[in-house]
C-alpha cells in the first residue's frame, strides 16, 4: 500500500460567537480568491472519534429514529468510521487573505478541530439536482438553508 501523507492547513475556532477557520501561515496564500464564493466544502478530522474503537465500527445500531435497525458507517455521517474525516458545506462571511482566516455563519465541528482541506462550493460540480436516498429519510430538508430550521434531534438516537 502507498504511504499517505495528510497536512493539517489550519484549525476550526470559535470567538465571540463567531466560528472561524484559522489557516497556517504555510497555506494562507491558498485563500486568494475563495472570497468570491458564497459557500466552500471543509474537510476537517474529527479528532474525538481518532481512537481504535471508533475506527474498527462498520456498522451502527439504530442511529436515526426512522432508520434501519443496522446500517453500515459508508451509508451514513457517523464520526465512527475507519478515517475520521468529514466535510461541511459552510456559508463564507469573509475571507481575510492577509490574517488567513474564513468567518463562517456555522459549521458542525468542535473548536479547535482540525483542517484538512478547503475546496470552493461550486453548483456546476457539486450540486446534484435530482438525488434520491432512502425512504426512511425523505423527509429530511432539501438543501442546506432549509436544514437549520429543522428539528434535527428528533432524527437522532445517539
Amino acid at each position: 500500500m502507498n504511504e499517505i501523507k495528510v497536512f493539517p492547513i489550519g484549525k476550526i475556532e470559535n470567538e465571540n460567537d463567531e466560528t472561524k477557520i484559522f489557516l497556517n501561515p504555510a497555506y494562507r496564500a491558498g485563500l486568494k480568491g475563495l472570497g468570491e464564493y458564497s459557500h466552500a466544502q471543509v474537510l476537517w478530522w474529527m479528532d474525538g472519534c481518532d481512537n481504535d474503537k471508533d475506527r474498527g465500527t462498520l456498522v451502527e445500531k439504530k442511529p436515526y429514529a426512522k432508520g434501519p435497525e443496522e446500517i453500515g458507517v459508508f451509508a451514513l455521517r457517523s464520526p465512527e468510521r475507519p478515517n475520521p474525516i468529514a466535510v461541511s458545506n459552510v456559508n463564507i462571511v469573509y475571507v481575510d487573505e492577509s490574517a488567513g482566516t474564513i468567518g463562517l455563519s456555522y459549521m458542525d465541528a468542535f473548536p479547535g478541530s482540525i483542517v484538512l482541506d478547503l475546496k470552493p462550493y461550486t453548483p456546476s460540480i457539486d450540486r446534484v439536482e435530482h438525488s434520491s436516498g432512502p425512504n426512511w429519510c425523505s423527509h429530511w430538508p432539501k438543501s442546506y438553508e432549509e436544514s437549520g430550521e429543522f428539528d434535527w434531534d428528533a432524527e437522532f438516537i445517539f
